[in-house]
């Protein structure tokens, strides 16, 4: 079996759900049972701190018990096990992470609420909702999903929430501790990870540090990263806990660039770009406070902000202009820079109150949510002609952009337990938002700043939602979430050129719903099951239509998709099933879905009614195998990963440039195995796409493209972490 980190209390009761004390910040107790292999799959508390997750489709992975290169941050391994995840794997350092769910978008994970212990991580949730910055695996406990229903407690978007939740120390049991893991992989890489931390009686806390660095998968792909960590809680009086962090994250990396179909047919690990690079800086200090005067009270409040800077500079033509010295320059053409600044400010406060009606227990959670953004945007700035990440400009930028965005908001959910079976969970939020851009798209023949006209949107509205769960046993329920959700007008639907551009006056906020009917827990003590289907409509989507007579593009609510479908999953302990009394455990688990996304007719322009929505495969598998006998672990894992398009027209022969076209299916088989010696020593090691699949999961139309983004071929890795 294999060793894990946090502290493990049995719940008989609940075999199936991971149990959260109400000591103020205590991580997870695992339920498990003596003897058998600790399942990094498990259901979320129906109540836990300020959350309340009862009529939800949720689920958490305890990552280091995943069976993983979590040095590589292999989230198709990690996330296996939660059908339905969408995973773009474009990006060959794998440094940066895109996720999404039922046909929706995984570009940079926009279509989903990133979050770092319940605060904000995306530059910008409302204006631009882009996650730059992905925590190292090696450093995440655990990884909260919930789907569309989140919108309610969290806001956008309509994908629902992602809470990648670290460590802070409490379940250290004494003043020093620590841990060092060294990883080496295929393609240079080199992964140091090093974790200090200690627990008193009034105070615990916790700081790593994660260095890395490699070639990547392609050419032209090598990264460096670096980030730091620290946690610290003070405990006043055992009713307050209050707690300091920083996050510093900071990476470069070479950006390959796209290929055409030909240029992946014949090496898919070949680049024809050797002078793109971004740069990624961002800073996140949080303040939190605790206070739980009884087991019935509980107020929690999160102060958070984001400092970051998003920098490139490349050549960012199509894959079928080539990057070569212009024989009457004697060098390269200028390439293009980009800087993007985040600086932005939120505070959430949420309490629960838990009271007793008719008999039963009832959960009353409220909250509020303040938010101020500003994103500055300089682009089209006139770079080196070197090959080196260089960010420097000749002149100007040409592009100087102003973004601004509030938000204030309300929410309330309750549980209403009716009887010993029944629950009844209502909730409603209140949302106000504004955003509004301003400045200099670019500069006319005459040099003259091309102006955009100041525009926003102020407007407010209300979402509701409801859910219900049914207890059959007290392991075995079935629930009911419906809820609305939406996703506000991005920045760039606010920066239209006036030349070739218009924006509708009136564009709406994008919004619709999800509903989920399923039933889960463990059918038996050996099988762990979550059956569901779900209905997700997206009205008013936003994209660009030529305006007839006017030879103009707007920008405006372009029409409707609509996804359905079902999500499968199910874990059988074969060793449980067939009560060995041996020490080896053998078990095998499945996660699929079938997504049914296709858009629907609203605008009279659309001619995309009935089409298959984009990057939406109808049908993802996984499944895998483990075996474990002391000190050894051994797993095998299967994906399948159905064709999908690359465009709304639903195009199928490639385009020249690799950026339209099918998107083929593909096959993966990874292997990991671990060995723990004694409590202090863990080796890990495995191989990743074994059989070297060639393939790829995005067409991109822009940075870091344009053109076909592969996937990385077969790669190893072996890992050692010590523990003092």
């Amino acid at each position: 079996m294999l060793s894990i980190a946090t502290t493990v209390t049995a719940q008989t009761d609940r075999p199936d759900r991971v149990i959260l004390n109400d000591t103020l910040h205590a991580l997870p107790a695992v339920s498990v049972q003596s003897g058998l292999r600790i399942n990094p799959f498990q259901f979320m508390p129906e109540v836990a701190g300020t959350a309340i997750n009862a009529g939800k489709k949720h689920a958490q992975i305890l990552v280091q018990q995943a069976p993983a290169n979590l040095s590589a941050n292999a989230m198709r391994q990690v996330l296996a096990k939660i059908p339905g995840i969408h995973i773009w794997e474009s990006d060959p350092s794998g440094i940066q992470t895109g996720i999404a769910t039922r046909g929706l978008s995984p570009n940079r994970s926009w279509e989903m609420n990133m979050r770092q212990n319940g605060y904000d991580i995306a530059a910008d949730p409302y204006g631009y909702p882009e996650a730059y910055y992905t925590p190292p695996l090696t450093g995440v406990q655990r990884i909260e999903v919930i789907r569309g229903q989140a919108a309610l407690q969290y806001g956008p978007q309509m994908g629902g929430m992602v809470n990648y939740v670290l460590a802070n120390g409490s379940d250290y049991s004494s003043p020093f501790a620590g841990s060092f893991q060294q990883a080496i992989g295929s393609f240079g890489r080199n992964h140091s990870f090093l974790q200090i931390g200690g627990k008193s009686n009034h105070r615990y806390g916790t700081s790593w540090l994660d260095y890395q660095t490699g070639f990547g998968g392609r050419q032209n792909s090598g990264f460096t990263t670096l980030t730091a960590f620290g946690s610290y809680t003070t405990i006043f009086k055992q009713h307050l806990h209050v707690t300091a962090e920083w996050l510093a994250h900071q990476q470069v990396s070479q950006q390959p660039g796209g290929l055409t179909d030909a240029q992946f047919a014949k090496d898919p690990n070949q680049s024809f770009r050797n002078r793109n690079w971004m740069g990624i800086e961002w800073m996140i200090p949080a303040l939190s406070f605790s206070y739980q005067p009884s087991n019935q009270l509980r107020w929690d409040t999160k102060i958070s902000a984001i400092l970051g800077n998003r920098n490139s500079v490349g050549m960012l033509q199509s894959i079928d202009v080539t990057d070569t010295i212009q024989s009457s320059l004697g060098n390269f053409l200028p390439r293009t820079v980009a800087i993007d600044q985040y600086r932005n400010l939120s505070l959430e406060s949420k309490l629960l109150w838990k009271y007793q009606f008719a008999g039963y227990p009832q959960a009353l959670l409220t909250g509020i949510r303040i938010f101020s953004g500003q994103t500055l945007r300089l682009g089209n700035g006139k770079g080196s002609t070197g090959s080196d990440y260089q960010l420097s400009i000749s002149g100007t930028f040409p592009q100087n952009l102003l973004f601004n965005s509030l938000n204030a908001a309300a929410f309330v959910e309750n549980v209403f337990q009716l009887n010993s079976k029944l629950k009844i969970i209502p909730g409603i939020r209140a949302e106000w938002i504004k955003t509004n851009g301003m400045g200099a798209l670019g500069v006319t023949n005459t040099g003259h700043p091309l102006q955009i006209d100041e525009t926003g949107r102020n407007r407010f509205f209300m979402l509701a939602g409801i859910g219900a769960e049914y207890h059959f046993s007290a392991a075995v329920e079935l629930y009911m979430g419906w809820a609305q959700a939406y996703r506000p007008i991005q920045f760039s639907n606010l920066q239209a050129s006036p030349i070739a551009d218009s924006i509708d006056p009136a564009i709406q906020d994008a919004s619709g719903y999800n509903f989920d009917l399923g039933c889960r827990g463990k059918l038996f003590p050996w099988l762990q099951v979550d059956l569901g289907i779900f209905y997700m409509q997206y009205a008013n989507r936003i994209g660009t239509i030529l305006v007839p007579g006017i030879q103009k593009r707007l920008i405006t609510n372009v029409g409707s998709s609509i996804s359905k479908g079902v999500e499968l999953y199910a874990d059988w302990n074969i060793s449980q099933f067939m009560q060995s009394a041996a020490q080896d455990q053998w078990s095998v688990f499945a996660s699929y879905s079938y997504t049914d996304a296709r858009y629907a007719s609203q605008h009279r322009d659309n001619k995309i009614a009935g089409n298959r929505v984009e990057n939406a495969p109808q049908h993802i598998v996984r499944s895998g195998l483990q075996y474990s006998i002391k000190p050894v672990s051994f797993a095998l894992q299967f994906s399948y990963v159905d064709e999908s398009f690359s465009d709304a027209t639903n195009s199928i022969q490639p385009a020249a440039s690799g950026i339209a076209g099918m998107i083929p299916s593909y096959c993966l088989w990874d292997v990991t195995t671990r060995w723990s010696i004694k409590k202090n020593c863990i080796i890990s090691a495995g191989i990743n796409n074994v059989f070297n699949e060639s393939y790829f999961t995005r067409r991109a139309s822009g940075y870091p493209g344009p053109g076909i983004l592969p996937a990385i071929g077969r790669n190893a890795f072996l890992s050692v972490k010590l523990s003092l």
